[in-house]
């Protein structure tokens, strides 16, 4: 079950996460990866966890109209089932039945709408009396926590000075659980909001929360890690984290009445962004015309449209087979709760919630901006791009590790939309969803044929890689604006060069021309740094100043008009020493 779960997860995790290694397609878990204030009200109507399980008990969805349930209740306690929860707010029953003839049976009943095993397995005796996942003992890090190169890349290190994120925005992280005594996640855990989903129903023991894998905490790092120096820092430092544990123990799995309970709850307790580094268990893609999926695809479309509703943006990993999700043709995963056979699909079936009307699919990005060679793709179908190759995070118990996946690019983006949601208060989850895509930068199809579109817009990257300095309001000044994004190796007692190509520009450069500069270097009194204008004038912007400082983010102020705009200028960097190197990780003007 574990390799399938990972596939979900893309690449980290277990049964349906979308977050490590080639997993099923969203991320790693299965569908799927202290003591607490007092929790707010269920999220569902729970019946007693006492109840007496018996083998070849299997759970349902029951799809009724939103509002009062309570006829359609009293006909799954009629016809052989349980209640074990239900969400009147959209019409969801979750019955549990050992009867081989309860779902065809309720489908003939009044108000019922569908009927759909969530399954292929039993209903695990725990879900009666749930156990307490592990509260890991936690070891110590020594001080110190470097930009790592997944932020950069998205220019979270300079956003960080701009806006770290509000603390008034909380992100809810869906996933296998969190450890929330972890030192880098503990300044910004929310335990009042946390809860386990786990079967369907909310779990608010304190500690339900917590981690049955690593997924989930990895997660949790790449989203809001504080920044305290110790470790990692997330791409949101400031911003709160809430856990809702999707995945069951044991295996990992994130079946549809888990993921159902995780958006109510999340719409519930006001949490402005969900990553969700999973696909829903036991099916890799849902269709519409077999009658059991069809209910699944029905009930947690209400459940996400309802969290959407209250305010809440949901981000997910698209997944990790290198598949192409625009032209589906065959599953070889489904069902991972039992035994999978291959069958012939169509893009009618959608891999969820990932592909959801509203929610924000994350394909991931290799080194630099290049396709991770994992990553599911598809026109129309990926939405934007993130870092999620050999990222470094927190892992239970106080610790860091090392996971690839579209799971690790999905919590780059929930961060970036949490920062969105810190710089402009009271935005909702359509105008995030915008502001992702439109602050975007754009990556170019490689010369490989299942690219498709533009660079604008691509099956790949999508709307392009995702821009954390944006998100903050660090928008391009009024004028022209041209940005070379392209890394430039900076080697020992070397000159490099990197290019932007000015056009559309009348006249001369202004007096006042804007050369803003990202160069990642460790030792930057070894470097000069020069403007070369198209006619080859050189304009120094920095001499070997700074010492033994690293890096150099800055923008320079240049007169430069006596310089026709239009043409090639150059960024210079020439290297005068040894054993420290760097490299121009992007520059701009401004004119």
């Amino acid at each position: 079950m574990l390799a399938a779960a990972l596939g979900a997860l893309a690449f980290g995790a277990p049964a349906a996460l979308a977050g490590t290694a080639p997993v099923s397609p969203a991320g790693t878990p299965a569908g799927t990866p202290a003591s607490a204030a007092p929790a707010k009200a269920p999220a569902a109507v729970s019946t007693s966890q006492s109840a007496t399980w018996a083998a070849g008990t299997r759970a349902y969805l029951v799809i009724t109209a939103a509002g009062d349930s309570s006829a359609v209740r009293s006909a799954v306690a009629a016809n052989g089932g349980t209640v074990f929860s239900y969400f009147d707010s959209i019409g969801v029953i979750v019955a549990h039945s050992s009867s081989s003839t309860f779902a065809t049976t309720m489908r003939g009943v009044s108000g019922v709408q569908k009927v759909g095993a969530t399954r292929t397995s039993d209903v695990p005796a725990d879900a009666y009396n749930p156990a307490l996942p592990a509260n890991p003992a936690q070891s110590s890090t020594a001080a110190g926590e470097p930009v790592r190169a997944d932020m950069s890349q998205i220019k979270a290190d300079q956003a960080w000075a701009v806006n770290a994120g509000s603390a008034t925005v909380k992100v809810g992280i869906l996933d296998t659980g969190v450890d929330d005594q972890h030192q880098d996640l503990a300044p910004n855990f929310n335990a009042a909001d946390s809860a386990s989903c786990a079967y369907g129903k909310p779990d608010t023991r304190a500690g339900a929360w917590r981690d049955v894998d690593t997924h989930g905490t990895h997660v949790a790092g790449t989203v809001a890690a504080a920044k305290n120096g110790m470790g990692v820092v997330g791409v949101a430092p400031g911003v709160k984290i809430a856990s809702v544990r999707v995945a069951e123990p044991g295996n990992s799995f994130f079946f549809a009445e888990n993921t159902i309970c995780a958006f109510v709850w999340s719409g519930d307790h006001g949490f402005k962004v969900t990553n969700n580094s999973y696909y829903t268990d036991p099916w890799q893609f849902n269709c519409p015309d077999n009658i059991d999926q069809a209910a699944i695809i029905e009930g947690v479309k209400r459940a996400q449209e309802y969290a959407e509703s209250k305010g809440s943006l949901q981000v997910a990993a698209a997944g990790n087979e290198n598949y192409d999700l625009a032209h589906k043709t065959t599953d070889s995963a489904s069902p991972n709760d039992s035994t999978p056979t291959t069958r012939t699909i169509t893009n009618a079936c959608l891999d969820i919630p990932t592909e959801l009307p509203g929610v924000v699919t994350v394909a991931a990005n290799g080194t630099g901006v290049t396709k991770a060679s994992f990553s599911n793709f598809g026109q129309g179908v990926i939405d934007v791009a993130a870092p999620g190759s050999n990222v470094y995070s927190t892992a239970p118990g106080g610790g860091y590790s090392t996971k690839s996946g579209t799971s690790m690019a999905a919590p780059h983006v929930a961060g970036v939309a949490a920062l969105i949601a810190s710089a402009n208060p009271g935005i909702t989850p359509a105008q995030i969803r915008d502001k992702l895509a439109t602050q975007a930068n754009d990556v170019a199809c490689p010369s490989d044929s299942r690219c498709t579109g533009t660079t604008a817009n691509n099956g790949f990257f999508g709307e392009g890689q995702v821009d954390a300095l944006k998100a903050v309001g660090a928008t391009p000044p009024p004028g022209k604006y041209f940005e070379n994004l392209g890394d430039f190796a900076i080697n020992d007692n070397a000159t490099v060069e990197s290019p932007i190509t000015v056009s559309g520009v009348t006249g001369n450069a202004p007096a006042t021309l804007k050369v803003g500069v990202d160069i990642k270097h460790t030792y930057i009194g070894d470097i000069k740094v020069d403007l070369v204008a198209p006619d080859g004038t050189v304009y120094t912007l920095s001499n070997r100043a700074g010492g033994s400082t690293d890096n150099i983010i800055q923008t320079f102020t240049v007169n430069a008009s006596s310089e026709v705009a239009n043409g090639t200028w150059k960024l210079r960097v020439n290297d005068n020493a040894s054993q420290d190197t760097g490299k121009i990780d992007a520059w701009n003007l401004t004119f």
